[in-house]
């Protein structure tokens, strides 16, 4: 890992995005690394497009402003390709993560010539399969956390876990599907990059 790695979410309010990357944050403290982890968002509303943002580091983070130049970008809406140039500022040697059901290649257009790579991931069918409703985050979390390598896989699985434990004790089917899709979305996101 660089000493250093940003990374932008771009989302809708209920989606997950802050949320995600919120825990994203909290997993990588967990682990031993310098983080932070932050929102912006215009009108706080369900469906208002948000931005949220990553720092994770091996060292102390003194910057404290936006992510202009980010390492990854999380698309956890593809809607948002549309209206929103998501890959502004993005690092040609990192890549973008797009949750969608559609393929790859119609989707390129949208993504201004941008030259790094393009991973795709159906979050809505993973969140179905392993908990019944639509949450994209956990599996856009899992997907970040594969293809950044921001944190070894079993550390963020256990850190994960223990979150989880922690917010939903009285349900431990939020807990096992919650599980049930990190551990989907790191397969699927290897066959995808394979």
């Amino acid at each position: 890992m660089k000493k250093t790695m940003e990374i932008r979410w771009h989302g809708r309010g209920g989606q997950g995005a802050k949320t995600a990357a919120l825990l994203l944050a909290d997993v990588a403290f967990k682990a031993g690394k310098f983080v932070q982890g932050f929102p912006e968002y215009g009108p706080e509303r369900m469906g208002a497009p948000i931005t949220a943002y990553n720092r994770i580091s091996e060292e102390p983070v003194t910057v404290h402003s936006n992510i202009y130049a980010p390492d990854y970008v999380v698309v956890v809406d593809d809607g948002l390709l549309e209206t929103t140039d998501v890959t502004h500022g993005l690092k040609e040697d990192g890549a973008v993560i797009i949750n969608t059901e559609k393929e790859k290649e119609t989707l390129l257009p949208f993504l201004h010539d941008y030259k790094g790579k393009v991973y795709t991931l159906d979050a809505k069918s993973i969140s179905m399969q392993t908990l019944g409703k639509n949450y994209p985050n956990s599996p856009m979390l899992a997907a970040v956390v594969a293809v950044s390598g921001v944190m070894e896989q079993e550390d963020f699985l256990k850190e994960m876990e223990a979150s989880f434990r922690h917010k939903f004790a009285k349900k431990p089917e939020v807990i096992d599907g919650n599980m049930k899709a990190l551990e989907l979305t790191f397969s699927e996101i290897t066959k995808a990059s394979a």
